[in-house]
């Protein structure tokens, strides 16, 4: 199924593991020298690349540059949709925003794809950190240039984060809660101030996460209100042809100034990078075969095992291949808004995921290819199993009154059917917790004590959900819920989403490899729930697992840190506040057989569109050279 990703590699990796509510501990002192110039920052050991480093072991160094890659987007992140656009301002709550005109902006610093948690320095050419660990000192280098030909200054990068801290995307807004100040000491020297309450991966993130725009650009401006006018950048891409809602390329700057510097050499080969936009995915899908797209990472099972079958396959023009899937958390879970009070009972929460007959679904609709998820940190090694531990109990102890017990029990997993579709004894389970929450059968419907119907309006924009969930609805439907769904544009759907206007929608997000209390709170914390562009979609609220996430902060090890992690995990199981649905640790993409690739992935991101490269043999052969 197709969802609402975010692991983009500048923003993202260390974006999403932000500002946090701890002081800085001890090992950012020790692991990173204070008042040296480094060359990168690490927030548990070591980092894996020295000084002289020459790239990333993942880049390509002899690749060829050039071609052109045609691509239906499988992720995206802040404003951004795949299926339209009608801005090219990305760093804002309004409107909606090409995917992957990030790549038009860069970074002080960035993320390596093959470590968790550490940045390298990219426009910053040093960073040098006080000694109690609340200020950075950034030299900007010399030779960084916006695609304008303007120089980059110590004072776009202040302006760059006072704005985004007072008028970006809410996310970017949270990313700089804890960034008390910014100071130009020098024209290329600038010094980012923190109030002490951020934790490490939270600086890390603040200082990778945060795009770097030309100040004078924005003079007499709105920075809100900049519609479709270009907005220029220090990247090494710059925006090209484009038509609003259909297609947007982004053409590789000859004047990229940072090519044959370590954190870019051997990465993103393709002279144009082109973005496709469709509103129906069955279309999307017929283009790609035409040879209009390039290469598509295919979501619909059904797709993946029956539609692919064409000549261009079986003779190998089209290559289909899986590859494995990054070492950080995912979750495709339902968020049921408990704003409405017919949700906020857990009971009645999982009674609705009991309608869910996974096992036949996944044999008879997405053809064995998937597995069903119990955590909203699937894949990674913040998943709980068992029963808490003493290092778990320690931390969950404390906390007993406001736990669930079950907390303390084994870990929950999905329940298992018959594989009838329409398990009895899991549907006389979830009429049996619809009743103890109140809700009693009447007229052929179900009422609570006031007398109103149980309705429950499941909010999608891709007619594939209905196949999937079609007897879902069928089984909610013979409990007495009054079940439907409301397929929406998309323009509608963000407009919604953002406003938290629904019953029921399915989301997915990648997440980073070391969360921090900031990232966790964007999705489970009591302070999201009624901000408006946030990601706590189901509205929930808990003041245990509040303290959890703040817990991930107080860390001085990645192993306390898994140990918090499963404390949050076995919480949110319990509770349900986010229902797990269905998950794969693979991604299936199909390619016209014209790209080269490393024989490996790195661990933690997979931009096909920086790691891959166009090969004019090869695209001869398929009939695209």
């Amino acid at each position: 199924m197709n969802g609402f990703w975010l692991n983009r590699r500048h923003f993202t990796s260390l974006l999403l593991g932000a500002a946090g509510a701890a002081a800085l501990p001890g090992r950012l002192l020790a692991n990173n020298q204070p008042m040296v110039p480094l060359h990168g920052l690490s927030a548990f050991g070591e980092l894996k690349y020295q000084p002289d480093f020459q790239h990333f072991d993942y880049a390509n160094v002899d690749a060829p540059a050039g071609g052109r890659m045609v691509l239906t987007v499988p992720n995206w992140l802040f404003n951004q949709a795949p299926d339209t656009f009608d801005t090219l301002n990305s760093f804002v709550l309004q409107g909606n925003a090409p995917p992957r005109i990030e790549k038009l902006y860069d970074t002080l610093m960035v993320s390596a794809l093959d470590e968790p948690d550490s940045i390298y320095c990219a426009l910053a050419e040093s960073v040098s950190m006080a000694e109690d660990g609340n200020s950075f000192t950034f030299r900007i280098r010399p030779e960084a240039m916006f695609s304008n030909g303007e120089p980059v200054l110590a004072e776009d990068v202040a302006f760059s984060y006072r704005t985004l801290k007072e008028e970006g995307h809410p996310s970017l807004m949270m990313v700089l809660a804890e960034l008390s100040g910014v100071e130009v000491t020098a024209e290329r020297e600038v010094r980012l101030d923190f109030t002490g309450r951020q934790t490490v991966p939270a600086a890390l993130g603040t200082m990778a996460g945060i795009p770097i725009l030309p100040a004078a650009f924005f003079a007499g401006k709105e920075f809100t209100r900049t519609g479709m006018e270009p907005i220029p950048g220090s990247g090494n891409y710059r925006i090209g042809r484009f038509e609003p809602g259909r297609f947007i390329e982004y053409e590789k700057r000859d004047d990229y100034w940072g090519t044959n510097l370590p954190f870019a050499r051997g990465l993103d080969h393709f002279q144009t990078l082109r973005i496709e936009f469709f509103r129906d995915r069955q279309t999307a899908l017929q283009a790609f075969k035409k040879g209009e797209i390039t290469c598509r990472q295919e979501f619909t099972t059904k797709a993946w095992a029956t539609e692919y079958d064409i000549p261009a396959v079986r003779d190998g023009r089209i290559l289909k291949r899986e590859f494995p899937g990054e070492k950080r958390p995912k979750f495709q879970c339902w968020a049921l808004n408990q704003r409405r009070a017919r949700f906020a009972d857990p009971r009645v929460r999982q009674a609705i995921n009991l309608c869910f007959d996974f096992e036949w679904t996944n044999a008879n609709l997405m053809y064995g290819l998937r597995t069903h998820s119990d955590s909203c940190f699937q894949g990674s090694e913040f998943v709980a199993t068992g029963t808490p531990g003493p290092e778990e109990l320690a931390l969950l102890e404390p906390l007993r009154n406001d736990l669930p017990a079950s907390v303390f029990e084994t870990a929950w997993t999905q329940p298992v059917s018959d594989g009838s579709g329409f398990d009895r004894a899991m549907l006389r389970q979830a009429n049996e917790l619809l009743t103890a929450a109140g809700w009693t059968r009447q007229g052929g419907g179900l009422v609570n004590q006031n007398g109103e119907l149980f309705t429950l309006e499941y909010m999608i924009n891709d007619p594939e959900q209905q196949r999937v969930y079609g007897k879902m609805i069928e089984n909610l439907k013979r409990l007495g819920i009054n079940a439907s769904f409301r397929l929406v544009d998309p323009a509608q759907y963000q407009d919604r989403q953002n406003r938290f206007d629904f019953d029921m929608m399915l989301v997915a997000f990648s997440l980073s490899a070391t969360p921090t209390p900031d990232s966790l709170r964007m999705f489970f914390g009591s302070s999201m729930k009624d901000v408006q562009g946030g990601y706590n979609f189901p509205g929930m609220a808990s003041p245990a697992i509040d303290t959890l996430i703040e817990q991930t902060g107080t860390v001085n090890s990645r192993d306390e840190l898994v140990t918090v992690m499963r404390c949050i995990d076995r919480t949110l199981r319990a509770r349900l506040d986010w229902v797990p649905n269905i998950t794969s640790d693979v991604h299936h993409v199909a390619f016209w057989n014209m790209y080269g690739m490393a024989d490996t992935k790195p661990d933690y991101g997979f931009p096909v569109e920086s790691l891959w490269w166009y090969d004019e043999d090869k695209a001869r052969n398929s009939g695209r050279g």
